[in-house]
């Protein structure tokens, strides 16, 4: 993949989103560093983000858009995610999850 920027400007950018990353990291560790108990608002948010960096990083390999809308309906890994939540809403069991999710998706890749 070719791009009209120079090298210069990849780099910076690398380099101002880097610091720019370190700096929200760090600003968590010096926060909770100086206060004594984390706030209870604050604690019943913090609850989510291991859900949500789940969700960020399976979403995207579960909808995989296709050239048309039957082929992105029909996608074995979107039918078998679709299983796998509908377990994990009943049941809120993370093996049987993971299970029955890999066991959807052998089964939907076998038919389909």
């Amino acid at each position: 993949m070719t791009t009209d920027y120079g090298p210069l400007a990849i780099w910076t950018v690398v380099l101002v989103v880097g610091v720019a990353t370190f700096a929200i990291r760090y600003s968590f560790i010096f926060l909770f560093g100086r206060i004594d108990g984390v706030p209870s608002r604050i604690e019943s948010g913090l609850r989510f983000v291991p859900a949500a960096v789940l969700a960020a990083l399976v979403a995207p390999a579960i909808v995989d858009p296709g050239p048309t809308v039957a082929a992105t309906i029909l996608d074995d890994r979107l039918l078998a995610g679709a299983v796998a939540a509908v377990v994990a809403w009943y049941t809120d069991n993370m093996f049987a999850t993971i299970a029955v999710g890999l066991l959807a998706l052998w089964a939907v890749g076998a038919v389909l």
